[in-house]
């Protein structure tokens, strides 16, 4: 009874309903859930930054980010502070929109997602004035070669 309890919490929390996964695959919009502790406040900032730039983001609240990125995927080396769903793609972190959009216009065959390790000061989300590092969104291969994808420096901007 336990397992079947634990079964079905974890599969509502990961939106794996039939219902949920249609309305993702009906909407122009690209659609995305995002989970996040409800205590950080730069994840809110995250899902404004996609909900301004053409995503419809939704925030999904839990104490247990370990167990969703485990089943997401998520390589420990790879992992920020929360995680995004849309479609059949995971995207880990302060992401750029216009990275993500790029990504799902043309994602690699070999690819189930994106990351950006950490929390870079200036990415979406991490603002801080005019301060600003320059990072690496990561590729998220199914052969578990993870490599650059994009590079984002206070020159070119996000």
């Amino acid at each position: 009874m336990k397992f079947r309890h634990l079964f079905f919490n974890t599969a509502l929390a990961l939106g794996l309903s039939l219902g949920q996964q249609s309305s993702f695959a009906e909407s122009a919009t690209p659609q995305m859930e995002i989970f996040k502790s409800p205590q950080c406040g730069c994840c809110g900032k995250w899902v404004e930054h996609l909900n301004r730039n053409g995503f419809d983001g939704r925030s999904v609240n839990t104490a247990d980010m370990a167990s969703i990125k485990q089943q997401l995927g998520i390589p420990a080396e790879l992992q920020s502070c929360h995680t995004g769903r849309s479609g059949n793609y995971v995207f880990e972190g302060h992401i750029p929109a216009k990275v993500i959009q790029q990504f799902l216009a043309n994602p690699p065959a070999d690819a189930y997602g994106l990351a950006v390790p950490g929390m870079p000061i200036g990415s979406p989300g991490m603002e801080m004035g005019d301060r600003h590092q320059d990072y690496d969104v990561m590729l998220l291969s199914r052969d578990g070669n993870h490599r650059v994808y994009s590079h984002i420096s206070q020159t070119a901007g996000h």
